[in-house]
C-alpha cells in the first residue's frame, strides 16, 4: 500500500509540473514580432528623450518675464533693483527740478534725455525756478520684466506725493500732487557695466 500511494504521488507530481511548464513556457499576449506589417503603432519615448523634452519645457516657461531676467543674469535680485530703481527715481526728480543736466545724462537714454533736457531749457527761458520736496518715500513696484536680445527691460510704478516750489518773476508758487508713473529701465546683459539706463517714461493710473 505504501508503494502504491507513492506511484500516485509521483504520477500527479508529473502531471502538475508538466501544467506549470505549458503555463510558464508560453508566450502571452501579443509580442513585439507579431505585430502586423504596415500597423503604425508610435514607439514610446525613452528616459533620456522624456527629461529633454522637460528641459526645454522648463526652459520655454523660465524665459518669459522676471524669469527671463534671472535667466541671463543669475545675479538679478528684484528687492535689490526695485530699491535702486527707487533711488534713482529719487535723484532724477529731484535733478531734472534743479537742471542738473550731468546728474540726468548719466542716468537717461539719449531720447529721455533730450526730452527732460528740452524741459529745463524752456523753464531757464521763461525764468523758473523749481525745487522739489518727497512728502513720503515714493513707492515702487515691479510692472512686468522682458529680455529682447541682449536687452533687459524692467518697467517700475512709482507713486509718490510731492512738494514743488517754482519761482518766478512773479513769485513763488507751491503745488502739493501725488504723481503715478512708469518708467522703464534697461540694461545690456553682455556688459559688465551693472547699472540700468532709463529708457522710456508714461503717465499710470494712481
Amino acid at each position: 500500500m505504501p508503494l502504491l500511494e507513492l506511484i500516485i504521488f509521483a504520477a500527479l507530481a508529473a502531471i502538475v509540473l508538466y501544467q506549470l511548464y505549458s503555463v510558464l513556457g508560453r508566450r502571452v499576449g501579443r509580442q513585439p514580432e507579431d505585430k502586423p506589417a504596415g500597423e503604425g503603432l508610435p514607439s514610446p519615448v525613452r528616459p533620456v528623450e522624456r527629461v529633454l523634452e522637460a528641459s526645454e519645457e522648463a526652459e520655454g516657461v523660465a524665459l518669459s518675464g522676471l524669469a527671463a531676467v534671472r535667466a541671463r543674469d543669475p545675479s538679478f535680485d528684484l528687492s535689490h533693483f526695485l530699491h535702486g530703481a527707487k533711488s534713482a527715481y529719487q535723484m532724477i526728480v529731484n535733478a531734472f527740478a534743479a537742471g542738473e543736466r550731468e546728474t540726468l545724462r548719466n542716468l537717461l537714454s539719449d531720447e529721455v534725455y533730450s526730452a527732460f533736457e528740452s524741459a529745463i531749457s524752456a523753464r531757464e527761458a521763461e525764468g523758473r525756478t523749481e525745487t522739489v520736496e518727497f512728502l513720503h518715500p515714493p513707492r515702487a513696484d515691479m510692472e512686468k520684466a522682458e529680455v529682447e536680445g541682449d536687452a533687459a527691460r524692467v518697467t517700475v510704478r512709482f507713486l509718490a506725493e510731492l512738494r514743488s516750489r517754482t519761482k518766478d518773476e512773479r513769485g513763488e508758487a507751491v503745488d502739493d500732487r501725488r504723481t503715478a508713473e512708469l518708467w522703464t529701465f534697461e540694461r545690456n546683459l553682455k556688459s559688465k557695466d551693472p547699472n540700468w539706463t532709463l529708457v522710456h517714461v508714461d503717465a499710470a493710473e494712481a
